[in-house]
């Protein structure tokens, strides 16, 4: 189960993302709680029922209660923020950046684990949805508050692995129905 079926699951063609999926997540530098917290947050955002389930039970054995509902909030969160702060980018009108979002964000600010940690999960999450304005504003704060550069790195390998096999299990399962 978990990583293993995944990596099972994917085809000859994906091979590269098999062997990535194993490296990013087999020997990462993030702490336990970072790498499946991101783990967890990206299969969310990834949207691939197979991807989510196994990582998520893998993310079990490694995360605290809080933790996996801080990285299912990181999802949740990102879900709608990517979306409309992209959206404001995109249309190039400077009036809108005037204006207040007025969407609740509450658990941007007690997310329920180190706020370094969920800011790395939004990260990722972020880039997957390609959200370019979250990416920036996340990264600086995680530089801020000293998390490295390194850090910031491996969350969006790990973002990248976990969405290329959501995405190539999810065209073979289109191709099959």
């Amino acid at each position: 189960m978990g990583l293993d079926a995944i990596k099972a699951a994917l085809p000859a063609y994906a091979r590269d993302t098999k062997l990535n999926l194993g490296a990013v997540l087999g020997t990462s530098p993030l702490t336990g709680q970072q790498l499946w917290g991101t783990a967890l947050a990206c299969a969310f955002a990834a949207r691939n029922a197979f991807v989510l389930r196994e990582i998520a039970a893998e993310a079990a054995d490694h995360l605290k209660p809080e933790a996996i509902e801080a990285a299912k909030g990181a999802a949740s969160i990102m879900a709608m923020n990517n979306v409309y702060y992209r959206s404001k980018h995109l249309i190039g009108d400077d009036a809108y950046q005037t204006l207040p979002a007025r969407l609740r964000m509450q658990i941007i600010g007690n997310p329920g684990v180190d706020k370094a940690d969920f800011e790395l999960w939004s990260l990722a999450v972020s880039a997957i949805t390609g959200c370019g304005v979250c990416l920036e504003s996340h990264e600086k704060t995680l530089i801020g508050t000293g998390v490295g550069r390194e850090a910031v790195h491996e969350a969006l390998r790990i973002a990248a692995v976990v969405h290329a096999a959501a995405v190539t299990l999810d065209a073979e399962a289109a191709l099959a129905a």
